[in-house]
């Protein structure tokens, strides 16, 4: 996932296919095509409404902004050519790249950009990613329906020229608009199609590596293609990648082991059958595993009732012997991923918070039962049907069941697109996802992080001033900053248990050594193919 949101996903699974003429040594372009499967369908190719893990692949693959991550995982210019900075920082100038251009023929103007932010962040449209834009000027005021989406922070000076305006000055900006939702649209292509842009891969243009092809908006399979109008062009060596989903992880792995994939996630028990394999490779990602609560339904809306399961959950247990991957939660933010001037790990700095402790999710779990008058509670929890989201649903039902007597938890798993729909609109009690960060700073996870109706719902005071005191009083002293935030989270995650943290997601695959170049983002299992090259 966003918001971009829950994007409730699990590993990809990419792969590909070795014809017979890929058996010869040269790069033939019948020999450079990747077969991929995914675990989950696209929702949307409108960078202005995605927000899962799937649809942002996509979009990563076939569209750029003004920054790409290289090989080191760096944000580096991409769609702009050069950028200045106003002496308070807070005013960026961004040179276009004259010979980009839509896979139209059509040039990437600034007010491509323009278009594109504006449709993001307009409340009509419903964005799950217009959170990211509180950080331009007017962004907040914008997304509250208190001013014009025309105020927005951002300007086309001329054709190749745009101008971008902070609300305070931030250093994570370059990472941060490597994100979809950052992604400039056709203008020309928004006029055309209106409301159904991005609604199949035929009604939106490509400015990115790819472009896409064969998808309906509600197929399971669609191919990626080397796009011929993209200024880098010459770097791409895949002609195509065909894209099929699969969504049990035993059918990828078959394939895989049978020659036909070059590519597999393996996840939760094929963890320990493949972990000695040569061609197995495990990484711990920032991404997180977690629930959401309902706050406006009597019984999720109750505070003990939310610290019980967020309490009550073995954590410990839950990654030994589902995930196999990855490690518990500490808090929402995750470890070993954001740190401070003096290289302190933020996740130490903040503690542990809401980490499984039985003893007092019963003590909560009977107040809760007391304040509801009620002996038994029955609680539904919304999953994905991905098969690796409905095993942990499968796993925390039981566990909750077992240690929280009375309980009831009924699941309820969907298709992702389903889910996302539900979720925004409170048809849920707890929701279950994963969350992929966009950049490396506390902000992302406590403001945005897959923390559905978050703005609406929540109303805590003390937590939205110590948010707005990272944003805007401490921007520019770091230890202060650190200090709200942390404040904020405890608030949040600690205090009223908006949402249970789960896990830290690992990544867990097979690789085929004939495949080279291939790389997973920074920030969790988003697969990048552009460098891909099959040997």
């Amino acid at each position: 996932m966003h918001k971009k949101k829950i994007a409730s996903v699990t590993l990809l699974a990419t792969a590909a296919l070795l014809t017979a003429c890929g058996q010869n040594k040269g790069a033939s372009s019948s020999k450079q095509v990747m077969k991929t499967a995914v675990t989950g369908e696209i929702s949307t190719l409108d960078s202005s409404k995605y927000g899962d893990t799937i649809s942002s692949e996509t979009l990563q693959n076939s569209m750029e902004g003004l920054y790409r991550f290289d090989k080191k995982g760096q944000a580096r210019l991409a769609g702009a050519v050069k950028v200045t900075k106003s002496k308070d920082q807070k005013v960026y100038t961004f040179t276009l790249r004259k010979n980009a251009k839509w896979s139209n023929g059509d040039p990437v103007t600034a007010q491509d950009y323009v278009i594109a932010w504006r449709r993001t962040i307009d409340p009509k449209n419903d964005s799950l990613d217009s959170d990211s834009y509180q950080v331009i000027k007017n962004g907040t005021d914008i997304v509250a329906g208190k001013k014009k989406v025309s105020s927005l922070g951002i300007k086309a000076l001329d054709k190749y020229k745009l101008q971008v305006t902070l609300e305070n000055p931030i250093q994570y900006l370059p990472d941060l608009l490597t994100g979809a939702q950052f992604y400039p649209q056709d203008t020309k292509i928004v006029k055309k199609y209106g409301s159904s842009y991005g609604t199949s891969s035929s009604k939106l243009v490509y400015n990115g590596p790819f472009t896409v092809s064969q998808w309906t908006g509600s197929n399971l399979k669609w191919t990626l293609k080397k796009n011929k109008t993209y200024w880098n062009a010459k770097s791409v060596s895949l002609s195509a990648v065909k894209v099929q989903v699969i969504k049990t992880t035993s059918t990828g792995l078959n394939l895989y082991k049978g020659g036909q994939l070059d590519y597999a996630p393996v996840d939760s028990d094929y963890v320990k059958q493949y972990e000695k394999n040569a061609d197995y490779h495990t990484k711990t990602t920032p991404t997180n595993g977690y629930m959401v609560f309902n706050l406006k339904r009597k019984t999720t809306g109750n505070v003990h009732v939310r610290r019980a399961i967020s309490l009550g959950v073995n954590k410990q247990e839950l990654v030994k012997t589902v995930l196999h991957s990855g490690k518990a939660a500490q808090g929402f933010v995750a470890s070993d991923f954001i740190y401070d001037e003096n290289g302190k790990d933020y996740r130490t700095s903040a503690g542990k918070l809401m980490t499984y402790n039985l003893k007092q999710a019963q003590k909560e779990w009977a107040l809760a039962k007391k304040q509801l008058g009620k002996s038994k509670i029955t609680i539904e929890l919304l999953t994905s049907d991905m098969d690796a989201s409905k095993r942990v649903g499968e796993y925390l039902q039981s566990n909750l069941m077992e240690n929280l007597p009375g309980l009831t938890v009924k699941l309820r798993s969907i298709p992702l697109k389903s889910r996302l729909a539900d979720t925004s609109k409170h048809n849920f009690d707890m929701v279950y996802g994963t969350w992929q960060p966009s950049f490396q700073d506390p902000i992302d996870y406590l403001t945005i992080g897959g923390l559905f109706n978050l703005e609406s719902d929540y109303k805590n005071s003390t937590f939205w001033k110590e948010i707005n005191q990272a944003k805007s009083t401490y921007a520019t002293q770091p230890a202060k900053r650190q200090a709200s935030l942390i404040a904020a989270e405890k608030q949040l995650i600690q205090k009223d248990a908006f949402a249970a943290p789960l896990y830290q997601a690992g990544v867990s695959y097979l690789l085929k050594s004939k495949v080279t170049g291939f790389r997973l983002s920074p920030y969790g299992t988003v697969a990048y193919y552009w460098d891909v090259k099959i040997k």
